[in-house]
This record gives C-alpha cells, structure tokens and sequence, in this order.
C-alpha cells in the first residue's frame, strides 16, 4: 500500500516531535508500505520569516516572499530525511520543484496546474521514504519558487496522493479526528469513523478547524481518500473522509459546527427598485467581502430590508461600503454579537423533521433564532452569542451525537 503522510506545524515543531514523526514513518515502513510524507515549517517558522522581511521592506515582492518562506519546509524536510537515514531507513528529501509540481503564476496564492510524479516513483522504486516540502511548486513559466498560501501543505499532500494514485492520505495535526462537535463545549462529542467530502467540506467552512476546505475540496475532485489523525496519539484511529457511497449508515446529523466569526449587517428602509440587491452585492464581491446569510424583507411602503452576515475579519471595509448607499436607506445597523450555529448531515435528504427538531431544541433553551439558512445537508442559525455554547450543546444532545 502506498500512504501519503503530512505532517503539520505542531507535529514538528521541534527536534524531539520531528523524532517523533519519524518514528510514526518508521512503523509504517516496518508494516510493508511505502511512504511519501509531505511536511510543514516547524511551528513559528514562518511568522519569523515574515518578520525579518519586514526588516527591510514593508511591500517586499511576491517572489521574494515565496523564496524565503518555501525555506521553512525544506528545513524541515532535511532533518526528517537525515534522522529516518541515520537509522537505517533509506530517505531522500525533496524540494516541490523536485517532486514536480508545477503552479499557475500567482505568487504567494498560487494554485497547482500538474504534477511530473517521475522522480518520486523512481526513488520508491529503489526503496526509499520520500520527504516533501510542502505549500510550494514552481511557477510554469518562469521556473521561480511559488508557495501555495493557507493550507498549502495539506493540499500539497492531498494532490501528490492524487498525482500518483496513493491508496490513502493520512493528515496528521495535533487532533485525532473529526468530532461531532468541539469537545471543549460538548465533553460528550464523539470521534466520527467516517464522514462524506460534502459534510466535511460543509463543518469546514462553517467554523471547524481540523481540515481547510481547498485540501478537501481537491480530495473529492481527485477521489483521494483522506484520513485525519494525531500524531500526538498515532495508534489511535482517525476519521475517514471519503465518498458518501463509501459510508453505509449515513447519520442524519453527523455533526455541529460554530463560527464565533460573525457581523450581521441590517439595512433597514432600503428603496425598492430593481437592481438594489445586485448593485449591494456587487459592490461588497468587488471588495472581496464574502457575504454568507442573506435575508430580504420586503415592506408595505416601497422599501425593502435586508439582513446578511459577513466575516469579522471583514467588518471595516464593509462599512466603507455601506457608505456608497446611504442615500438609499433609512438606517444601516451592525451587530457583532452574534454566532452561527450549523447542523450538518447527508442524512438530511432522506429525513424529515430535521429542522423543526432543531427549532424546538433552541426554543426549550429560550434561545431566539435572527436568521436561518439551508441547503440540502445543511441548516445554519443566527444567534446572539451569549448562547453560542449552550446551542451547540441543545442541538448535539437533540440528535443524540454522543450516542
């Protein structure tokens, strides 16, 4: 069996972790399977890299920065090739020029194009464990250093595994799978066996941490099957991420996710003429605001109001918007007292009930619902977010998650 492996930050963060992952590949080798581990920068490697650049610049160039900061990996990837080596187990360690992937030109945010497995086969054709560096490739045109931004390593990982057709890839964090909630909220959640590429994408972008969306995303496109675990706790089996077909039971509700990340924006009185709602949205898209719940409501006076959630992180440049439409509406209010609380599950499309389970269980906590979205394994609710703990623990026990 062929296992691609990534190792994250925190799972080698220093010398002895980096012994430890060895270790982990050690064992897997001794098992009779053959090894591709792609590995991050040692944790803080990265901010420090930054830092010194902003030494001597405020606005250093992309490629510049994709140079340096693609040195943190390769560190990482040398040391764990040398301690594999000096025990005895044949290893090589490999640039992402060297392990052929190749990326579009966008420096810093670059998106990988193709991948020249030919050295990577020729090097487990003589026996030996590979070590990537991660989050990087080079560009196809000019040949320089490209990183691949948030998450670059686990996609890195997830597209060699593809690329050479691996039978599994096992992403190693300091978490030992996907839980049905956050078990610092619910102490009760359970670790999930297996879970659909929809679900999981689905917790990803509504608030859980375990995985980033681009790496599961490329994993459903190339079926990769993908395996979270810790490499704190290596004999402890993980959470299996594949297709839904794959999982023969399919829970109703797999999980519960929370995003603490939330501004609801109001727009009270707003003219209703045609095109209102497009030039709104278009505007906040070109400032690269990405809006996630919108409700509109429309009033007996020739006016509409709107209701929509955006990022935090977006909150400022929002209000410079909302500034260009003032004329148009009687009032613009801001809360960020808010959260969204989700619900996810493929079981959602064969069942009935889902969403009134929900409500009561909110309603029997007096906890009042802002705003409601869905789509067909998905159900998000606003709440103020003094509640935020005690929804995610109502809506775990109402479906009976620990279980």
């Amino acid at each position: 069996m062929l296992k691609v492996l990534k190792f994250g930050g925190t799972s080698v963060g220093t010398l002895e972790r980096i012994q430890n992952v060895a270790n982990i590949i050690k064992k897997i080798k001794d098992e009779g399977h053959d090894v591709i581990a792609v590995v991050s920068a040692m944790s803080g490697e990265t901010n420090k890299l930054l830092e010194y650049a902003a030494n001597f610049s405020n606005n250093p160039e992309a490629n510049e920065i994709d140079m340096l900061l693609s040195s943190g990996e390769r560190v990482t990837s040398a040391l764990l090739s040398i301690a594999l080596n000096e025990q005895g187990y044949k290893a090589t360690s490999m640039s992402g020029r060297e392990a052929g992937i190749v990326t579009d030109n966008a420096h810093t945010k670059a998106r990988i194009e193709s991948i020249d497995t030919t050295n990577m086969k020729n090097a487990l054709n003589d026996g030996k464990v590979i070590i990537v560096a991660g989050f990087q490739g080079v560009t196809e045109d000019s040949k320089r250093v490209s990183t691949l931004g948030r998450g670059g390593s686990d996609l890195t990982a997830v597209a060699i595994a593809g690329a050479i057709e691996a039978d599994v890839c096992e992403i190693y964090t300091d978490v030992d799978g996907i839980y049905t909630t956050d078990p610092r909220i619910e102490p009760r959640a359970k670790k999930l066996d297996k879970i659909s590429y929809d679900e999981m994408l689905e917790l990803a972008s509504l608030g859980a941490k375990v995985l980033q969306n681009r790496s599961v995303e490329m994993a459903k496109k190339l079926n990769v099957n993908l395996v979270s675990r810790s490499s704190f706790t290596p004999e402890v089996e993980g959470t299996l991420i594949t297709k839904e077909e794959n999982i023969m039971e399919k829970p109703v509700v797999s999980g519960i996710a929370l995003d603490r990340n939330q501004v609801r924006v109001g727009m009270y009185g707003v003219i209703d003429r045609p095109g209102i709602a497009s030039s709104i949205f278009t505007a906040l898209a070109d400032a690269n605001i990405n809006v996630d719940m919108i409700v509109q409501t429309r009033g007996l006076d020739g006016t509409t109001d709107l209701d929509f959630t955006i990022p935090r992180t977006d909150w400022e440049d929002c209000k410079k918007v909302m500034e260009k439409f003032k004329t148009e509406t009687k009032n613009i209010d801001y809360n960020d007292t808010i959260c969204k609380v989700s619900i996810v599950g493929v079981g959602m499309k064969s069942h009935t009930g889902v969403a009134s389970k929900a409500f009561s269980a909110l309603a029997n906590e007096n906890i009042n619902i802002r705003i409601i979205s869905t789509s067909e394994i998905k159900i998000s609710m606003v709440v103020e977010e003094k509640y935020a703990e005690l929804a995610v623990r109502a809506l775990h026990d109402a479906y009976n998650l620990d279980k």
